[in-house]
């Protein structure tokens, strides 16, 4: 097994180099986790959840970009739909789990109570539609190019415009966030920032310089252990990329009232892989073969459509604002068979297609269900604030 453009001698050496990275990247996880916690203090939740967003999916950009450089479509789309429909099969249910098991850890009562939101968070649901939207125009003409490229940065950056209409955090919640952040968040008002800036600039300066170190060494601990590279990229490498993502989500989901944070930190994460990393592929692409090129993507219609209708259904999961148990196991299952059976592709596009349906119908009677979309209009008219 060999790693993208990495050469099997070199994955053997740097296997070892796991026993430092792995911890260092544990650690920055945990630092910028910090900073995000002191900064919705400062700006909107969502903002500081994006900003982190950005700092964790440096490991998946780094993967990405050297997989389109070297022109291997079938990889490209492997790495770039096993890691989304990791964020949200296994990431979105995982928060689920740790939270309940953490409050059966409390002993509180409600193990399958379902994660509730808040109705800010209606900015973070909505706000992954319209990449998904644009996407099921990509599927249909086979191709991502770079006029897609323009038009999923101009949503992104329609999405950051929005986000940062919402208001910051009162400093009386400060109570609840973790050990670290509730001692910044004492300071006084300058050394606070400075701090606060500090968490973010030191965990993503760790992260930054350990990214490659850490997936070279994962990498070489494929190779020994004989992973093919077709799997280790659609489904072991994911896992790499995006593990500062789950050290953060599970610290904030183990905390009391931290676990919609949490989930709005993956679901800011997939709205930064369907726009700004799906814009980078074609852009590296096109640089690598020195002229303006599409990437061919009729071979892999399949893959990219698992994924978008796995990317629909988690909104319309999140629009009522929870997430209950039987929607994170469920999606968990659905992860599951596509692990074991990687041949499900077809059966599992019409399971999800049939979920989806489902709950799209069930709108009717259940007036809740798509409730974000009704508050994000009034988030919109009322600067960030309901009324």
């Amino acid at each position: 097994m060999t790693g993208p453009g990495i050469p099997p001698e070199e994955l053997r050496r740097t296997a070892l180099s796991a026993i430092w990275t792995f911890p260092t990247i544990l650690f920055s996880s945990f630092v910028v986790a910090w900073g995000a916690e002191c900064a919705q203090f400062y700006i909107s939740q969502g903002l500081a959840l994006a900003l982190l967003a950005w700092i964790q999916v440096l490991p998946e950009f780094a993967v990405e970009a050297v997989i389109a450089w070297h022109q291997d479509v079938p990889l490209m789309t492997a790495n770039f739909t096993g890691a989304l429909r990791l964020l949200t099969g296994l990431g979105w249910p995982m928060i689920w789990v740790v939270c309940a098991f953490a409050r059966r850890a409390r002993g509180e009562k409600g193990f399958w109570r379902p994660i509730e939101l808040e109705h800010e968070h209606a900015v973070e649901v909505v706000g992954l539609t319209p990449a998904l939207f644009y996407f099921a125009w990509i599927v249909y003409k086979g191709s991502l190019d770079l006029t897609d490229a323009g038009v999923l940065v101009a949503i992104y950056a329609a999405y950051l415009v929005i986000l940062n209409r919402i208001p910051p955090k009162e400093h009386e919640e400060a109570e609840d966030a973790g050990f670290v952040p509730r001692k910044v968040l004492a300071l006084p008002s300058r050394p606070r920032l400075i701090a606060t800036i500090a968490l973010f600039v030191v965990g993503g300066l760790m992260l930054y310089f350990t990214v490659d170190p850490f997936l070279k060494s994962m990498l070489g601990l494929a190779a020994v252990a004989g992973v093919s590279q077709f799997v280790f990229v659609q489904w072991v490498a994911p896992f790499l990329s995006e593990f500062p993502e789950f050290v953060t989500t599970s610290y904030w989901a183990r905390s009391r009232g931290k676990a919609g944070m949490a989930l709005m930190n993956m679901a800011s994460s997939n709205i930064n892989q369907w726009t700004v990393l799906a814009a980078m592929i074609p852009v590296v692409y096109s640089f690598s073969l020195g002229h303006a090129a599409g990437i061919p993507l009729g071979e892999h219609r399949v893959e990219v459509l698992l994924t978008l209708l796995q990317g629909a259904l988690g909104v319309v999961l999140l629009a009522n604002f929870n997430f209950q148990a039987y929607e994170a196991l469920g999606l968990l299952l659905f992860w599951s068979v596509q692990f074991v059976v990687p041949g499900s592709r077809h059966v599992m596009c019409w399971a999800y297609g049939s979920w989806l349906g489902i709950e799209l119908i069930s709108a009717a009677w259940r007036p809740g269900r798509l409730q974000a979309f009704r508050v994000f209009p009034t988030l919109l008219r009322t600067g960030g604030r309901e009324g």
